[in-house]
């Protein structure tokens, strides 16, 4: 199952376990519907409400959608940093490449509604709601450059690559993911293996083939 926000404390008040309960029913709609199929109603229904009781925690259904949008991104880069933080310090550069596409498929297609919403529906939200989103991703992105960075530094990454180009495919490829991937297709421990064997040997040098000489 889908991890969801983490469930209050006991000194939280009822209000504070409803919100909860609002946008964890709200990303799971969003993450399966998309933004323009997305409906207070459907949202009430997932969260056992009556659909008028949402404007007492969120002024409109744009306000909520927001929010949503905003954990998801926030959330990934989280799980992100804390996987990268609980390598050991002489992890190569390609590993830490490589845990980083794990973090990302995991997360997005196992652990949240809100890291799925938030992909999905990145090109589909209106402008006026993208401002947190936008330093988040541009949070998450600055993670990755780094990886790309150290990787290209230590000679990991082929020289014919544009690192930052090749992280937008990267990280294209991951985010689609979540638009076609059902566990009908194979495990996500399988997509995580077949994606880090796919970006590995798409970044990593090519050996130079060994030079053979005629014998006479």
């Amino acid at each position: 199952m889908p991890a969801k926000l983490p469930a209050p404390e006991s000194s939280d008040t009822k209000a504070q376990r409803t919100r909860t309960r609002i946008l964890n029913a709200a990303a799971q709609v969003l993450s399966v519907k998309g933004y323009a199929g997305t409906r207070l109603t459907d949202i009430a229904d997932q969260a056992e409400l009556r659909a008028p009781a949402i404007y007492y925690y969120f002024k409109s259904r744009e306000d909520l959608i927001e929010e949503v949008m905003f954990c998801g991104i926030s959330d990934l880069r989280t799980y992100l940093q804390d996987a990268l933080d609980a390598l050991p310090p002489d992890t190569a550069p390609m590993d830490r490449i490589m845990t980083a596409v794990e973090s990302h498929l995991r997360h997005e297609l196992e652990l949240s509604d809100y890291a799925r919403a938030s992909i999905r529906n990145s090109g589909q939200i209106p402008v006026h709601l993208k401002t947190r989103q936008k330093k988040e991703e541009a949070a998450y992105d600055r993670i990755w450059r780094g990886l790309m960075k150290d990787a290209a530094a230590e000679g990991q990454i082929r020289d014919d690559l544009n690192p930052p180009l090749a992280q937008a495919l990267v990280l294209g490829a991951l985010n689609w993911t979540a638009e076609w991937w059902h566990p009908r297709r194979g495990s996500v421990e399988t997509m995580v293996s077949n994606a880090q064997v796919f970006v590995k040997h798409s970044l990593s040098p090519v050996p130079k083939k060994q030079r053979t000489t005629r014998r006479r």
